[in-house]
């Protein structure tokens, strides 16, 4: 049976949950905003799964030869609408060609972040641009496993420990399942992101329509958070807007990513997609401050889903240490 005496120990994706043939594990908010696992003792088989599928509790770790990429997205639309380069719609938009199914975090109607599914090329722009808040995953695995199980190609975009939560649910190897994680900085309080929602000042009319994180309106290195209403819009630079300020100052994430499992150069997933910072230095001839992203690619097969879109992108292979 799962028990959670250091927080630090869970990343909250969901595995668990997922695995219990009893659905005696719930995912219960504590007095900080975050998911843990609350077991039902009166349910439970003790038959282990849960513990058997923690990504923490078992050595994840892997020893691979990533490459790395400099590029962005030859369509000029879509990488403004991106936090950098643009590359997860053109990864994702191949595999929906492909009759594939991508899982991504979007925001639902009341602005809370969790991963939905998505089937067609239009719905892509939900998941795309970054969303600083933990994404809550339900049975995200479970639907997974059921279209791996049917032979359906799924492509699933998380943070490194939402990939570990994934593989280790599974505990085998699917050839059409591609895993795409990011350079995370760890996941703010879902809790923090709703209290400064509902204390944000506005007219009393205003009706939520839009967030961007990451509006390039200024460019892509000197960004805005920038929230739309019917009636009103807010927008304030990156490095003034509070919630902003907390998220890259480490003042409202998750315990265990300030002690993170998952964070190495030898990732499980099979492409990494990031922000090129410092572009300027190590490839400047694909800087133009509208957004670079830095790709790794971590596996054969993220290898040749990366090949099917090497024509809709400018692209370098850079030193990876420097990247």
């Amino acid at each position: 049976m799962i028990e959670i005496k250091d927080k630090s120990k869970c990343s909250g994706c969901h595995s668990c949950m997922n695995i219990c043939p009893k659905n005696c594990i719930e995912m219960k908010v504590d007095e900080e905003g975050f998911w843990y696992p609350t077991v039902d003792k009166e349910k439970c088989i003790e038959c282990g799964l849960c513990e058997k599928r923690c990504p923490i509790l078992n050595d994840m770790s892997i020893e691979n030869t990533p490459q790395a990429y400099a590029c962005y997205n030859k369509d000029e639309e879509i990488r403004k609408e991106s936090s950098s380069g643009g590359i997860f719609t053109l990864l994702a938009s191949y595999i929906i060609d492909n009759g594939g199914i991508v899982y991504g975090a979007a925001f639902n109607q009341n602005f809370e972040v969790e991963h939905i599914e998505v089937t067609n090329k239009q719905d892509l722009s939900k998941l795309r641009g970054s969303k600083y808040v933990q994404s809550k995953l339900g049975n995200t695995y479970s639907k997974i496993k059921e279209h791996l199980n049917q032979n359906k190609l799924v492509y699933f975009s998380g943070t490194p420990c939402q990939i570990d939560g994934l593989l280790c649910f599974l505990n085998k190897k699917y050839d059409n399942l591609i895993c795409q994680d990011i350079v995370c900085h760890g996941v703010p309080s879902p809790k923090v992101w709703q209290y400064y929602l509902n204390t944000l000042d506005k007219p009393k009319s205003a009706d939520l329509k839009y967030i961007s994180f990451r509006n390039k309106d200024n460019g892509w290195e000197d960004y805005n958070f920038k929230i739309q209403y019917n009636n009103f819009t807010y927008v304030e630079n990156h490095l003034k807007n509070v919630y902003m300020k907390s998220f890259l100052s480490n003042l409202c994430l998750r315990p265990s990513c300030y002690d993170c499992h998952s964070k190495s150069l030898h990732r499980n997933s099979d492409i990494t997609l990031a922000d090129f910072w410092g572009i300027k230095e190590v490839c400047p001839e694909l800087y133009d401050n509208k957004g670079t992203s830095l790709v790794f690619i971590n596996s054969n097969k993220g290898k040749s889903l990366f090949n099917k879109i090497i024509e809709n992108i400018k692209y370098k292979e850079v030193d990876i240490t420097k990247a």
